[in-house]
């Protein structure tokens, strides 16, 4: 007699349905890691984060509220125009450009928060202001494969595969201005030279360049450290009086640089002072500093005054003041549109390469030997432990002129780079 055996028959329905039913799950987180490590659109692109069928997402760790928020206006506003033009030529790779702002007042809990709120949906960085920030989100953006172009000149940020410094680097800036003193007759061996700087990447990296420099040129370096927070350099001018010195280098900001130029001109200590590029703001021609700021001050800087003749930066200068009339046209514009400019090229090179995963976008960028935006001197994005630029501009300061400063002498490279560079390999 033949026996039905119907439990068995049971089991294997429910392990027939548990299968599909992992099959399913399975092919569901396939699908889903696809959309974060890459997918490939009806276009054929490859896409991965921040990237989809018809938009391009990119991201903007800024600072509009801290001591750099003119800065950070300025460059907020010059990119959104790039994306804005961009978007009314037809976007990147049949896709619109969107960038994501977040505001984290150069406080550095804020800004790695920032990132992690907007790391999983933008697929590089155009905009992360303040070396601080940057050197907390180094592995986060390594480990992401996130192009990031820091607005923040630290040597310490070279050698990253995925960061990359757009011109010069602090160091560079002050050979450059330790020649210009001494080029231009303003010191002499055996001169004394003050060097005011922020704690941190930036003054420690703006100081190793500046006594390499005076080292090389028989002048003494008296280094006076402060923070972003003392805008009353009182107690410094005194100190560098005391200290005999001929000329002052800064390494801070616009506040810093207006009161170093402002009591040192009104207790008699009335000797040049150079500057790096973001220790200046067109606004300081509006302070009773000024008069000082224009006897006394040069800024070294890889990028030309705003008020250039260069067609590329008088063709932005227009757009801008169209754009925003009445917003200063300051040097935080044309590097904006310049860090723009340049990813715009790489996300352009990373469509016609067939990709535009983080991937794809670094490796387009690093590809690229001799970039001109029109906007200053070519960059090389090819050697990841080099800056990008060797050369500087010197400008000054006048009230007269777009943002407040004239070009005095055209972008050259200062003698003894090239060893310094060799020397720090």
């Amino acid at each position: 007699m033949n026996v039905t055996h119907p439990r068995p028959r049971t089991t294997r329905t429910a392990l027939a349905a548990a299968l599909a039913a992992v099959l399913l799950a399975a092919a569901a987180c396939s699908s889903k890691a696809g959309d974060q490590g890459g997918g490939g659109g009806a276009d054929g692109v490859k896409t991965g984060p921040g990237v989809s069928a018809d938009t391009i997402r990119l991201g903007a760790l800024t600072d509009l509220t801290g001591p750099y928020a003119t800065l950070g206006k300025s460059i907020v506003q010059a990119q959104q125009m790039w994306a804005d033009e961009t978007n009314a030529q037809g976007g990147i790779c049949h896709r619109t450009i969107e960038i994501v702002v977040k505001d984290h007042g150069y406080d550095v809990q804020k800004a790695v928060t920032a990132y992690a709120d907007i790391s999983s949906d933008v697929v590089a960085l155009p905009q992360v202001i303040g070396s601080p920030v940057v050197a907390a989100l180094l592995d986060d953006i390594q480990r992401d494969r996130m192009l990031t172009f820091p607005q923040a000149w630290a040597a310490s940020l070279l050698g990253k595969d995925a960061v990359q410094v757009l011109g010069t680097t602090y160091d560079l800036d002050m050979i450059a201005a330790v020649d210009f003193l001494t080029r231009t007759g303003k010191v002499a061996e055996g001169d004394t030279v003050g060097h005011v700087y922020f704690e941190g990447d930036y003054g420690d990296n703006a100081l190793e360049g500046s006594r390499w420099a005076a080292a090389k040129a028989g002048l003494k370096v008296v280094g006076q450290k402060i923070k972003a927070t003392d805008t009353d350099l009182s107690a410094q001018v005194s100190a560098l009086r005391k200290a005999g010195v001929k000329a002052v280098l800064i390494s801070a900001g616009p506040a810093q640089t207006a009161s170093l130029a402002g009591v040192a001109a009104s207790r008699g200590l009335r000797v040049p002072i150079v500057s790096s590029a973001p220790g200046y703001a067109p606004q300081l021609m509006k302070t009773p500093a000024a008069a000082a700021l224009e006897a006394m001050v040069h800024v070294v800087s890889a990028a030309p005054a705003v008020s250039s003749d260069l067609p590329g930066v008088e063709r932005m200068v227009a757009s801008y003041t169209k754009k925003y009339p009445g917003s200063p046209v300051d040097s935080g514009v044309l590097s904006g549109y310049n860090a723009a400019l340049v990813l715009g090229a790489d996300l352009k090179k990373a469509c016609e390469q067939g990709g535009l995963t983080r991937e794809n976008v670094v490796k387009a960028h690093r590809s690229r030997k001799n970039a001109d935006t029109g906007l200053g001197t070519p960059q090389d994005f090819t050697d990841v432990s080099r800056p990008a630029a060797r050369s500087t501009y010197v400008l000054k300061p006048d009230r007269r002129a777009v943002g407040g400063l004239v070009n005095v002498e055209q972008a050259h490279e200062a003698p003894g780079v090239e060893e310094y560079l060799a020397s720090h390999g």
